[in-house]
């Protein structure tokens, strides 16, 4: 699974908001923060580690989950890349509508 397909599910989402905000947690950190099961907690966070979004230690007996910042960076870059090719459109737009209401004068 890739990053995207990944991030679609919004408690996945909130997941990685999370570690991005509070860096590094247990399996049992995670799970409370959500109102599903540790089992359904669990699988998306299976799906994240698929998809390379996170990266995890084992400590004893618990999971420590944490970003994995190379597909975070790639994502990001994808959007920069996105938000620049709208800009360039809207650019474009906002230059022929003044050059056709200038022809209406």
């Amino acid at each position: 699974m890739d990053a995207f397909s990944a991030l679609a599910e919004p408690r996945r989402r909130k997941i990685i908001e999370i570690l991005a905000s509070d860096g590094e947690l247990s399996a049992t950190q995670i799970y409370t923060r959500f109102d599903i099961t540790p089992q359904a907690v669990s699988q998306h966070l299976k799906v994240l580690l698929a998809a390379g979004l996170l990266e995890v230690e084992r400590r004893s007996q618990q999971h420590i989950y944490q970003l994995s910042p190379d597909p975070m960076a790639e994502v990001e870059q994808w959007l920069a890349h996105t938000r620049h090719l709208w800009s360039e459109r809207l650019d474009n737009l906002d230059k022929l509508l003044k050059a056709e209401s200038g022809k209406e004068r």
